[in-house]
């Protein structure tokens, strides 16, 4: 079944490749595809029977394929080292963890980074911090669908260093303060109107290269009442982050950045499970290109879809279908506009598909994903050890 399983996925990934390269050159997706290389949560696999799995001691490797319309097919190689807990620390918060994570697709996009997590006090703190170097090779006009053949591609590469510190203030709910220092460049490559450039390699260009730093403090709160981080059954998450980037703490420009999301989780039966996500995104001030909101669903370029103010819904419903062996089928709608009052005004951006799901871990509920998604006349495979929410 697993052999038969991973062929449906290859040629699955061959006959949407193939298609995408002769109607698109590449296409991307919220988050420019950084959330399957850096990924919201890790579970602790040190006591699991896992292939692929590199152990000693309390330290683990494993590979991760990915394949994502934003940054192509490729691998992510995630290790983590669990530090030492007392008996009674197991068993009210998760373990302390130093993690290492390095990727590279075929689209030559790559990323490297640090992430520590720390636990205190029977989870009543929580300490994430990431330093992370990435290179991303975006499109944002594609030659297939402009009228004169115009070409824009977005190269995007720089340093992040993020840290977050919350306290649970009630149960299932944290409030915290957190700080973001990017230091960015992005350049520009492609033909217009018939004669190509590269902004980068061109001396009377290169030095317009748009080089920014986007310094912030900011106010998290949380609330998670989810049954597991990983694949939950039942529960909610509700996360709201509002970050104020300021020239007087180094920031290139002044502006002000709001994410709301909420996600809800209803089993409806033993073997089916029905999953909702909100999520709603706001800049103000002068924003940097790079930092602006995109639609969060599935099926189609976030390059298309970059404005000041966003939202978006989706639905999923996930059916384990036959032994470890499940199926999923999802839809959404999205806006975006240059305010929140013109949220709405534009045509919405929908989104549907279905995916196939094999259990490879059951004591972390974690699936092996693979999701086919539609929007208008695009479409985009998804490859992942992760929900997509």
């Amino acid at each position: 079944m697993i052999k038969l399983f991973l062929l449906i996925v290859s040629l699955l990934s061959f006959f949407v490749h193939a298609d995408n390269e002769q109607r698109k050159s590449s296409t991307s997706s919220a988050s420019y595809g950084v959330s399957n290389i850096i990924p919201e949560w890790t579970p602790d696999l040190r006591d699991e029977e896992i292939k692929l799995k590199a152990q000693k001691g309390d330290f683990i490797a494993v590979p991760i394929p990915v394949v994502d319309p934003t940054i192509g097919t490729g691998l992510v190689v995630a290790g983590a080292y669990y530090h030492s807990q007392s008996a009674g620390e197991r068993a009210s918060q998760p373990a302390s963890a130093t993690q290492v994570v390095a990727a590279y697709t075929n689209n030559d996009s790559y990323a490297y980074g640090l992430i520590q997590k720390n636990y205190w006090q029977q989870d009543t703190w929580r300490f994430v911090s990431t330093a992370a170097y990435v290179a991303l090779k975006l499109t944002l006009i594609d030659s297939q669908y402009s009228e004169d053949g115009s070409q824009l591609d977005w190269n995007i590469e720089g340093t992040l260093i993020k840290s977050e510190l919350l306290r649970r203030f009630d149960e299932n709910w944290y409030l915290g303060g957190q700080i973001r220092l990017i230091n960015n460049k992005q350049t520009f490559s492609g033909k217009v109107e018939g004669e190509a450039f590269d902004q980068a390699n061109d001396p009377d260009t290169k030095e317009d290269s748009d080089i920014a730093k986007a310094n912030g403090l900011g106010l998290l709160v949380q609330y998670d009442s989810r049954d597991s981080q990983t694949n939950p059954y039942k529960g909610q998450r509700f996360e709201f982050d509002a970050l104020l980037n300021s020239t007087s703490i180094g920031s290139t420009k002044t502006y002000q950045s709001f994410n709301l999301r909420y996600r809800y989780y209803h089993q409806l039966a033993n073997p089916l499970v029905l999953s909702l996500e909100t999520k709603g995104c706001a800049k103000s001030g002068h924003a940097p290109l790079w930092d602006y909101c995109t639609i969060g669903l599935r099926g189609f370029s976030a390059t298309s879809y970059l404005d000041k103010t966003s939202f978006s819904a989706q639905s999923e419903l996930r059916w384990r279908a036959w032994h470890d062996l499940g199926l999923v089928a999802f839809a959404g709608i999205g806006y975006n506009a240059r305010s929140i009052a013109q949220l709405g005004d534009n045509n919405s951006v929908n989104s549907y598909g279905l995916g196939l799901r094999y259990m490879l871990l059951e004591s972390q509920r974690i699936n092996f994903r693979v999701d086919y998604a539609r929007s208008g006349d695009d479409n985009a495979l998804y490859v992942s050890v992760a929900e997509a929410f």
